[in-house]
């Protein structure tokens, strides 16, 4: 009777592993296609892979320009900001580019190296922008990506998504996936360690 109730036992704790473990895969299939729907394709897109260093020629804040959140949106969304501009050689090439942010902030507003998120106080987007005008005064030299083939002529500062981030973002995925299958050979392991041991 008690073995009966111990084999029962094995069984569902078995069950539950099994079903902890295809979870787990499913699961990081599912993260797998959302990376590969959302980061990848931005990743792709991007042409400005090759690091450099950029050396600042000119920083400078033009008047106050209008620039819409997104593509398409209403009146309200438009909010004014100072417009920085900051004018790089590129190392590289020996060429005179504008400098930006990241990829986005070339398609949100090409006139400006810097788009600050939409804030009501204004005085704390003004202050920011002057901060980082003076910043690149003071750090003149810092590296920097352009594009090798020359379909843009500009450079970013940074990538939105650069190659160590891509790798971390499928990290996650990977080890719970790694981790599922792990507990179905287990669980198949034990299963056919117990029918070994009955057949004995």
């Amino acid at each position: 009777m008690l073995g009966k109730k111990l084999v029962t036992a094995q069984k569902r704790g078995e069950t539950r592993a099994l079903c902890l473990g295809l979870g787990m895969v499913v699961c990081s299939m599912m993260m797998y296609f959302f990376i590969g729907i959302t980061i990848v394709p931005f990743y792709t897109k991007s042409v400005w892979t090759t690091e450099t260093v950029c050396k600042v020629l000119k920083a400078s804040i033009k008047d106050e320009v209008v620039c819409p959140n997104s593509e398409g949106s209403e009146d309200e969304d438009l909010y004014p900001y100072p417009c920085l501009q900051v004018w790089v050689n590129l190392t590289a090439s020996g060429q005179e580019v504008m400098l930006y942010q990241t990829e986005d902030t070339l398609e949100r507003n090409p006139k400006c190296s810097y788009v600050p998120g939409k804030s009501e106080n204004s005085k704390e987007v003004k202050a920011r922008i002057e901060t980082i005008a003076s910043n690149f005064k003071k750090h003149q030299t810092f590296p920097c990506y352009y594009d090798p083939g020359g379909m843009q002529t500009n450079v970013i500062l940074s990538r939105l998504y650069p190659p160590k981030g891509l790798l971390f973002a499928f990290l996650w995925p990977t080890l719970m996936f790694t981790g599922g299958c792990l507990i179905i050979v287990l669980v198949k392991i034990s299963q056919y360690v117990s029918v070994l041991s009955a057949w004995q």
